[in-house]
């Protein structure tokens, strides 16, 4: 597969997909600055617990900007991926329901579950059922684009509620850089650039044929799980995300079946931060004979690490599909 034919992309992609993917750094800064516009009622500062709840892209974006904010915030963050609602949401928990289409069935269902309970409830997407409710705080974004696409708004008007809500101090430098640092690094990994200037394309045609395990830094697994869900959606491939919490001591084991080692790619994700432990997983995986590589993200901020690193997995998901001939834009059902 000739991954610089770029007619070659146009009639597969049939949605031209890959443009969502370029718009990244751009929707960053209009999801930031839509987030100031917005305001939550100041009563939600009372809350005492705080849910982010939504499934599959959504619960991603959720979780990224609950990992993110997670250092700083002195209130408990819950990801809650579940139609049903924990036993603990009362009238002190404040329920954050994010949904692109805002039609997503369980995230309704659960959100009107929350105001039953007497919850405070903000609820994020382009509209929908989810925006309709009766009782909820609605904020939402333009309409359009693939639900697989919106990450930088689900999670940047999550991280805005958070900053309104007092739980963590006003990002807005971080954020600008993180727009800045994908714009940066994105020269190099859009389809115009060649393969031998472009890690993306070449990290594809490694994964081509192969079983893509990625290991990540805790901080950073939802970026993990959002290279895995883009590999398994667009290139309708597989793909294992395996946080270091999870894989230091199980992985140590991993031997058999030997036929097998040559068809795995171990990629390790990781931030600025020194990751020994992550360095002792990789130099086991290499001494047993299994392909590996590691991508850092770029930048100073753990919100620009997690967006370059997260923009990096797009990409490389996107050439896959070309390398299968899967339309990237098809959706499976």
């Amino acid at each position: 597969m000739n991954l610089d034919d770029l007619s070659f992309f146009k009639r597969l992609d049939s949605q031209n997909f890959v443009a969502q993917i370029d718009a990244l750094p751009y929707q960053i800064v209009a999801a930031w600055e839509r987030g100031q516009t917005l305001t939550v009622p100041h009563h939600f500062r009372a809350a005492t617990h705080l849910v982010i709840a939504g499934r599959g892209d959504s619960a991603i974006a959720g979780d990224l900007a609950r990992v993110l904010a997670l250092p700083a915030s002195r209130t408990p963050l819950t990801l809650w991926t579940r139609g049903d609602l924990p036993a603990f949401v009362d009238a002190h928990t404040l329920v954050i329901a994010l949904s692109h289409s805002g039609n997503t069935g369980e995230t309704v269902a659960l959100a009107e579950a929350a105001r039953a309970r007497g919850a405070m409830v903000l609820t994020i997407g382009s509209g929908g059922r989810l925006a309709a409710l009766n009782g909820v705080t609605a904020w939402t974004y333009p309409a359009g684009g693939d639900s697989r696409a919106v990450v930088g708004y689900l999670c940047l008007l999550t991280l805005a509620a958070l900053t309104q809500l007092g739980l963590i101090a006003d990002p807005s430098a971080e954020v600008a850089e993180a727009a800045a640092e994908v714009k940066k690094q994105q020269q190099a990994l859009r389809a115009e650039s060649p393969v031998r200037h472009n890690p993306a394309k070449r990290m594809a045609g490694q994964l081509m044929d192969r079983y893509a395990v990625l290991f990540v830094a805790d901080e950073l697994a939802p970026v993990g799980r959002r290279w895995q869900g883009q590999i398994n959606q667009l290139a309708r491939a597989w793909a294992q995300c395996l946080a270091l919490s999870e894989a230091d001591h199980p992985s140590a084991g991993v031997m058999f079946p030997e036929a097998l080692v040559g068809k795995y790619m171990a990629l390790f994700l990781r931030g600025s931060r020194p990751a020994p432990q992550l360095d002792a997983v990789r130099m086991h995986f290499m001494t047993s004979g299994f392909n590996t590589d590691s991508i850092a993200g770029a930048g100073r901020s753990s919100i620009a690490q997690a967006f370059t690193l997260l923009h990096y997995g797009d990409y490389v998901a996107y050439y896959l599909a070309m390398c299968y001939g899967v339309d990237p834009a098809a959706v499976m059902r």
